[in-house]
């Protein structure tokens, strides 16, 4: 998996102060509006794919491809509300961000044992231990949130540290979730870090 957003050399202050104070009203709600009835459609393709793995040991391509898609948005809409970037993110799978990119290698073939250890006890081995390191992390992710914003307001800028960090959070989220939406058997690493060439590749 490769996700990234580019560090931007100034942030507008005045989409700052518009996403704080209206943020809710233009961003949110709409956003969360249409990724509910989306998000029925999601489960009603991930419970058909379960089966799919099971008796193919395939994950099916258009089902895979959507649901890459709505992640890519997903993390649109979470790039901008935490002001790790400008514009607008757009509404709907097709959409795009020119600062934004995820790409998710379509596995050729998945591990049914993989399938039913991750169902049965995936809470175990990795919701649990996953879960309490984010939660860590994103109380550290929020401190640099609230520091980010105010060095946006005075400065234009993010420091290149708190903004990796930050990207690492949501790189670390979203490992976590394609590997529980059976997308892939590689186990998420416990890290936010991007997986260079030379290390193994796992997502």
């Amino acid at each position: 998996m490769n996700f990234d957003i580019t560090q931007q050399e100034s942030y507008s202050r005045s989409e700052l102060l518009l996403r704080t104070l209206f943020g809710w009203l233009y961003i949110t709600v709409p956003h969360v509006l249409v990724l509910f009835f989306v998000g029925i459609w999601s489960a009603i393709l991930h419970f058909i794919a379960w089966w799919v793995i099971l008796l193919t040991g395939r994950y099916p391509a258009s089902f895979f491809e959507f649901h890459v898609k709505l992640l890519a948005w997903n993390m649109r809409l979470n790039a901008v509300t935490w002001n790790l970037a400008d514009g607008y993110p757009a509404i709907g799978i097709a959409g795009s961000h020119p600062a934004i990119s995820l790409d998710v290698p379509y596995p050729q073939s998945l591990s049914r044992g993989t399938l039913l250890l991750r169902t049965f006890l995936g809470f175990i081995y990795v919701t649990i231990p996953h879960g309490i390191c984010l939660w860590l992390r994103m109380v550290a992710t929020a401190f640099l949130n609230f520091l980010s914003w105010w060095s946006i307001l005075f400065s234009g800028r993010i420091p290149e540290s708190w903004f990796q960090f930050n990207v690492g959070t949501l790189r670390w989220m979203l490992r976590l979730n394609i590997y529980m939406a059976n997308m892939t058997d590689s186990y998420p690493p416990f890290s936010g870090k991007p997986i260079t060439a030379a290390e193994p590749v796992a997502i």
